[in-house]
């Protein structure tokens, strides 16, 4: 067994001792909740090394995941010039003939980019990245195993963070044959656009995709066994989303079960407890995701994994053994790459005593479906099983000229307002740009800001943004009336 130093590799500065360790700290895994742990480590002056291997350098996260698939959703709204239908009819494209390869070319370009980003990031924080696949062989001590390579080099750790993410479980029953029948990551490996596809799941993931290939103009069928989708949604938000996918043929079958999948040359039959058969060039499963530590060696930790192969975490992100940290979706809910950084840099943070904030408690969602969805708060379900008293104001982007510009008249916001003392309580929107103009609403929560705040602001015009004085100032006049009415 060789050993690897860091004497000869690793200029981060100590804080004035030597450790028995090769390393402070080793993170297993490269996404976005180990890439952040790692640099806010070696920030602190720490001996860091992240181990993963070279072609996923930037975890699922950059290579079968966020990245790519939202790097997609771009290409195949410019390419089917989708945004600008309203003004230019509902027969424009900006290429009649869209291919894989065209998708594909800019999603590579996207992840080549990123990879490059990610290890700069590294190489600038003087962290060391150890290529190959890492397996504890005791709670310091870790292989790391080389593609195609026998002998394994072993370092130690004092700290251990592991950031392995996660893959999409894979249904026992169901046989994937990565042509036809696939997971969320290999639907990216399709070598033609299918004329029609099943997809399974009307969780995040699978109706993020079912609506890219609506766009496309894919016929697609989505099973979904629950009565709804998207349930942590605001429910008209959500209707809003079907109403637009059913226009783009989408067909939805809810309260429905796959039994069978039967897979020829040229096509796909699937067929539904109900007795239902649905003809497809392609099926995709999207039955939520699965933790990546089947081969971590857990056991040589004292660690154990559930049946999802997530780790039990802490509220600082720590396992059951002391030193070893657990970060990102390994730790299952919420499973987002926004969330698994704050998260890497604060189980960094606390592994070597530095004071530490708690992740706020206001965390937005957003979901890239066609058009997008994203909320930060409370929703209306919410506030009424809590007895709590709300307004709601809203407004719609066909009040906007920026709406009329951008060619969206059907995207809105919901802003959720206490009538108590008029604080904005919860913020819900639909349409183009909800993932950033999401933060508007966030940031005044997050301050405790009141609705006053929004109606008094003065918002650049043409935007987008003009929708939350809109929304503000419905809600603002509701309260007014009602304030009257008990006078």
């Amino acid at each position: 067994m060789s050993r690897i130093s860091c004497a000869a590799v690793c200029a981060a500065p100590t804080l004035g001792y030597v450790s028995d360790y090769d390393y402070d700290l080793v993170v297993i895994g490269s996404g976005p909740g180990g890439q952040k742990a790692a640099i806010a480590a070696a920030k602190l002056g720490k001996r860091v090394a992240i181990v993963d291997r070279l072609e996923m350098v930037g975890g699922s996260c950059l290579h079968t995941g966020t990245i790519p698939s939202k790097t997609l959703r771009e290409a195949v709204l410019y390419l089917t010039g989708m945004s600008q239908r309203e003004l230019y009819g509902a027969s424009y494209r900006v290429k009649q003939e869209i291919t894989v390869a065209d998708l594909l070319s800019r999603t590579r370009h996207v992840i080549d980019r990123e990879v490059q980003v990610v290890r700069a990031q590294l190489q600038r924080n003087h962290v060391t990245l150890i290529a190959g696949t890492a397996r504890f062989v005791e709670p310091h001590v870790i292989a790391v195993k080389g593609s195609g390579q026998s002998e394994q080099a072993r370092v130690s750790a004092g700290a251990v963070v592991v950031a392995t993410g996660s893959r999409p479980a894979r249904p026992a029953q169901v046989d994937f044959d990565e042509a036809r029948v696939l997971d969320s990551d290999e639907i990216l490996q399709l070598e033609e656009i299918p004329s029609s596809l099943v997809v399974v799941g009307a969780g995040v993931i699978g109706i993020e995709y079912a609506s890219v290939f609506a766009a496309l103009g894919t016929r697609v069928t989505v099973v979904e066994q629950r009565d709804r989708m998207l349930e942590f949604c605001d429910p008209e938000i959500v209707e809003s989303l079907k109403f637009h996918l059913r226009d783009l043929a989408v067909t939805f079958r809810f309260g429905e079960k796959v039994v069978d999948v039967v897979v020829s040359d040229r096509a796909t039959v699937t067929t539904l407890v109900s007795g239902k058969r649905i003809l497809a060039d392609a099926v995709m499963y999207s039955a939520g995701r699965q933790g990546l530590t089947d081969d971590l060696g857990l056991e040589n930790a004292g660690l154990a994994a559930d049946e999802r192969g997530r780790l039990q975490v802490d509220e600082h992100y720590r396992t059951d053994v002391d030193h070893i940290y657990a970060v990102g979706d390994v730790i299952g809910f919420p499973a987002l790459a926004a969330t698994s950084m704050d998260q890497g840099r604060l189980a960094a943070y606390h592994a070597f005593g530095e004071p530490v904030r708690e992740l706020a408690e206001l965390r937005p969602i957003g979901i890239y479906t066609i058009p997008e969805i994203s909320y930060c708060g409370a929703t209306e379900a919410e506030l009424t099983s809590a007895a709590v008293p709300y307004e709601v104001g809203t407004a719609r982007y066909r009040e906007l000229a920026r709406g009329q510009i951008a060619g969206d008249s059907h995207g809105m916001l919901k802003l959720l307002v206490s009538t108590v003392d008029r604080r904005l309580l919860g913020v819900h929107l639909f349409g183009t740009g909800a993932t950033d103009l999401v933060h508007i609403g966030q940031a005044v929560m997050g301050c405790g800001g009141s609705v006053d705040y929004l109606v008094d602001a003065v918002f650049n015009h043409p935007t987008l943004s003009e929708v939350y004085k809109i929304a503000a100032l419905d809600a603002t006049n509701k309260i007014r009336a009602l304030e009257r009415f008990g006078d």
